[in-house]
């Protein structure tokens, strides 16, 4: 007897969860652009950086895109590009921000709600982490 998981996605498992992180990205969109507009330019300037800065990731290994399959990662950008990519670390950074009464500064928020925007379009799009090779994960 062996122990494994097996993959159920149907289509319409697929549809669920695509519009789940559809609504999730407009949920943190809103959220970094009333930050941007209640606490000022830099604070929408932070969001919209962190919109943009998790495929920044790509320029890692620049060199080395000529040299791969189509849709492919170069490897070398495939840890980087998958930190980046990662709900887990915009929302644990999100749950400290939360928790400590300390530091308030409203760009780091809007950073991070960019930053979770991003990924949830990304999601809700199709697209997702990479394995070591650079291809796109089931």
């Amino acid at each position: 007897m062996t122990s494994g998981t097996t993959d159920i996605t149907t289509p319409v498992t697929t549809v669920v969860r695509r519009t789940a992180w559809l609504a999730a990205a407009l949920f943190w969109t809103a959220f970094a652009v009333l930050e941007g507009v209640d606490h000022g330019w830099l604070a929408g300037a932070f969001a919209l950086l962190f919109v943009v800065l998790p495929d920044l990731t790509f320029l890692v290994a620049v060199d080395e895109a000529p040299g791969t399959a189509k849709g492919q990662l170069p490897p070398r950008a495939v840890p980087y590009y998958n930190a980046m990519h990662r709900a887990l670390v915009p929302l644990g950074l999100l749950a400290a921000y939360a928790a400590q009464p300390l530091f308030s500064w409203p760009p780091a928020l809007a950073a991070l709600c960019g930053w979770l925007a991003h990924i949830s379009y990304d999601r809700a799009f199709g697209y997702g982490l990479r394995t070591k090779e650079g291809f796109q994960r089931d």
